[in-house]
């Protein structure tokens, strides 16, 4: 997403000086061209129509193919070695796909329509730069797609499953843009052409969308699985909470009341359910921390991890208590003080 955010800095900053360059040229300078074409060439409508559709293009193409990672990485994930957890929503690339596609869809056609009525306009500066731009950015991704897959056949790395779909994504997406463009520059695209892009950009993106809530769920379902993980963090406070109450006291306190009575400030109550989590002291050392979960742990994948990196918080759906222990000798003991 950085790298996205980046790049449409770097073209926003380069367009800017190229359609100030051309506003700053005199008029004898630009042949065969009076001073109203120089004018209607370089106008800020022109300018920002055709930045906004590049930067547009980079917004949804970078979301398209982050929302293809997301559900490959949970269709496919790693068995061997350490899997790292990463975020599962696809809501954010959702949201900008059914947003900023249209917008760009819809500022293109405002580019042809000027066009039509403007032939010359196909030749502004801008345009020139941003399509030549863009051809650049689309050929360094599928240059590096290919370089990475020749490095890890090269390399005798697993190609798995997973990342051969990811690889083919980015091959087939910037290749997309760059013949596009290219024929673009050449003149060979018409708008019946167009028509044919629109329509098969648009059926990939819905396709993408709705294998996406296939694999990982509604939009109801990622509102549980939210539920969960914070019921999740709630209780990693209140076990940091206890720990603490240990470290000082040297003992284990008998509910929440006594627990919140040393001005811990945790959150005993399930934002879901508002009812409060349970605290079970069944031991000097062990107690249980018990909540109701909406999915299986499997199911996300922003499962908590122990201090030791050990999977401690994996759970199934419905109610379940977690068995915690204290080890005595991660603390030093303790000054006896009385407890209110």
């Amino acid at each position: 997403m950085m790298i996205v955010v980046f790049i449409i800095i770097v073209i926003g900053i380069v367009a800017f000086f190229i359609n100030l360059n051309i506003n700053n040229m005199e008029p004898n300078q630009i042949p065969n061209q009076t001073q109203s074409q120089v004018s209607s060439k370089t106008s800020a409508k022109d300018f920002f129509i055709n930045l906004g559709a590049i930067v547009a293009l980079g917004f949804f193409v970078g979301n398209l193919i982050n929302l293809l990672f997301t559900i490959i990485n949970k269709a496919f994930p790693l068995t061997t070695g350490f899997n790292f957890s990463e975020s599962s929503s696809i809501s954010f690339p959702v949201a900008v796909l059914i947003i900023v596609f249209p917008i760009y869809i819809f500022l293109m056609w405002l580019l042809e329509k000027g066009y039509v009525l403007e032939p010359e306009k196909r030749n502004v500066g801008v345009r020139k730069w941003l399509t030549y731009i863009t051809l650049f950015i689309s050929g360094f991704a599928l240059a590096g797609d290919l370089v990475t897959v020749l490095y890890y056949f090269i390399d005798g790395q697993d190609i798995t499953t997973g990342f051969i779909l990811k690889a083919l994504s980015v091959l087939v997406i910037s290749l997309s843009i760059f013949f596009y463009y290219i024929y673009d520059v050449l003149g060979k695209n018409d708008n019946k052409s167009r028509k044919i892009w629109m329509i098969a950009s648009a059926i990939v993106i819905i396709l993408c969308i709705i294998w996406g809530f296939t694999v990982l769920g509604s939009p109801r379902t990622q509102q549980l699985l939210k539920y969960d993980q914070q019921k999740v963090n709630d209780l990693l406070s209140i076990e940091n909470s206890v720990q603490n109450f240990y470290a000082t006291k040297g003992v284990l306190p008998n509910d929440f009341d006594q627990l919140l009575a040393e001005s811990y400030f945790v959150n005993t109550i399930d934002s879901q359910t508002q009812k409060l989590y349970e605290y079970q002291k069944t031991g000097n050392l062990t107690y249980n921390l018990c909540a109701e979960f909406n999915k299986d742990s499997k199911d996300n994948g922003n499962v908590s991890f122990d201090t030791f990196g050990n999977l401690s918080w994996a759970h199934p759906v419905g109610y379940y208590c977690f068995s915690k222990t204290i080890n005595p000798n991660l603390f030093s003991k303790p000054i006896p003080v009385p407890i209110r």
